[in-house]
């Protein structure tokens, strides 16, 4: 993971260049299948980032959504912004370590423009409307090739036990 500074960002607020796959799992609970999301690019603090996801055919939901026809389904498309979102949350935390629950308290204005096949490479652009002591949301956009497939804004709350 390297870090770098912006311009105009201050020594306590480090724009981190990418988050690999260790430093995700460091973060978030989530695991194989259900870990939605490969690396974490463009962070800039909690207030935006995008995720990586490389979205393969030997993925458990491809075996029956749909044979013959693999199409990523739209809710887990939608985890996945929220997972991106929830790895910029956890490392702006003080301690930035994985945190007890990770609760998903919402999802707005969900839409889909296109299937998400195999072969796709999955863009998660991430950017914080409002946060709130252990409550953050966000407004997502998912994209492929630079094309918008689904967007959504989304909300979670971070409990430590």
């Amino acid at each position: 993971m390297s870090e770098t500074l912006t311009q105009d960002a201050s020594p306590e607020e480090k724009v981190l260049e990418c988050v690999d796959i260790q430093r995700i799992l460091a973060c978030l609970p989530h695991r194989y299948p259900f870990l939605m999301v490969d690396r974490v690019e463009r962070i800039d603090a909690d207030r935006s980032c995008v995720g990586v996801k490389n979205v393969t055919a030997n993925e458990p939901h491809f075996q029956g959504h749909f044979p013959g026809n693999p199409v990523m389904p739209g809710v887990l498309i939608i985890e996945g912004m929220a997972q991106t979102a929830g790895v910029i949350c956890v490392m702006g935390k003080d301690n930035g370590q994985k945190p007890s629950l990770v609760y998903f308290m919402t999802i707005d204005e969900a839409k889909f423009r296109r299937p998400v096949v195999p072969g796709d490479v999955l863009e998660y652009h991430m950017t914080r409307i409002s946060r709130r002591r252990n409550m953050w949301w966000y407004r997502g956009e998912a994209k492929v090739r630079g094309e918008l497939v689904a967007e959504a804004k989304v909300g979670a709350m971070i409990v430590e036990n």
